[in-house]
């Protein structure tokens, strides 16, 4: 903090889906003043407001958010992208009404808005990506994973099999550049040294339970028809906003694949699988104070940072 008491640096609120990362916040900028930064892959995206779990009406009505509703789902919008405005907008909260919270459990948009990530990459390959993407359809998504263990077992640990896009993104990467994406994202430029880390975490029992809770609640405000209405609008299934949690499974069974119920089993599952590859990530990042809130309300884990 400076003279004046106001927080010169980021605050960096990360943590598995679904353990009250956004509750925490909210309460934390309600007693401290500053503003929240949205690091999440998906709530970028206009008209996916359910399967995001976005901020109700009532916390924006407290804190106000950013990088919300920022990308037209039909369209690309990549973390080049949303590092861009990050910078952009924590630069302004910290000059205008400090501190920047910043919250996600997107592991590399957290990182990108907090460190800048170095993004000297290369451009696509529509040759390599349509070879690729041939083997997939031929041998499978776990043939095509296994390449990439051996071009980059890093990254081929952090992105799941069935994250196509992502696993040839990072093939391409290594192919062309000849470096591993892994290392590429891993040079940083460290804008904000000085930024504060909190973890949230409970027994796992009791986040999968919240998991299970949060999904029933999606479906019970129109999760279906919030996937359908995208749909309709002829937004590609294939696109990145369309293979995140929930929009996959649901347009799945909109398509005729499964029912519904399966959809709903899938997602549960899913979001299980993704909270344990959070974990994963944000462990890696010594940074991180962690801490375990299990019993405790928003309101008292935001006391907690606050006293750190």
């Amino acid at each position: 903090m400076n003279k004046a008491g106001r927080c010169e640096n980021p605050i960096v609120i990360v943590g598995p889906t679904a353990v009250g990362k956004t509750a925490v916040a909210v309460e934390l900028v309600s007693k401290i003043g500053g503003e929240i930064i949205s690091a999440d892959s998906m709530a970028v995206y206009t008209g996916m407001d359910i399967g995001t779990a976005k901020p109700t009406s009532r916390q924006r009505s407290r804190a106000r958010f950013h990088l919300i509703d920022v990308a037209d789902p039909a369209l690309p919008f990549s973390v080049g992208d949303f590092q861009k405005q990050a910078e952009i907008a924590i630069d302004e909260v910290l000059k205008r009404n400090p501190p920047a919270v910043v919250v996600g459990g997107s592991g590399l948009y957290v990182r990108a808005a907090v460190d800048g990530l170095d993004l000297d990459i290369p451009g696509r390959s529509d040759e390599l990506r349509a070879d690729i993407e041939d083997q997939a359809r031929q041998f499978g998504n776990e043939h095509v994973h296994n390449l990439l263990r051996e071009l980059d077992p890093v990254s081929a640990d952090r992105i799941h099999p069935n994250n196509l896009k992502r696993v040839i993104r990072a093939i391409e990467i290594c192919k062309i550049s000849g470096v591993a994406a892994s290392e590429m994202f891993s040079g940083t430029r460290r804008q904000y040294e000085h930024a504060r880390w909190y973890g949230l975490t409970m027994k796992r029992e009791r986040l999968y339970e919240r998991i299970n809770n949060r999904v029933d609640s999606m479906m019970a405000e129109g999760l279906v028809d919030e996937v359908a209405t995208l749909m309709q609008r002829g937004i590609d299934t294939r696109m990145t906003s369309m293979q995140g949690l929930g929009y996959k499974e649901i347009a799945g069974f909109l398509s005729g694949d499964y029912d519904k119920e399966k959809a709903v089993e899938l997602l549960k599952r899913n979001t299980r699988r993704f909270a344990k590859r959070q974990y994963t990530w944000f462990r890696q990042d010594t940074r991180i104070k962690w801490l375990n809130i299990d019993d405790m309300t928003a309101e008292q884990v935001s006391e907690t940072i606050m006293k750190e």
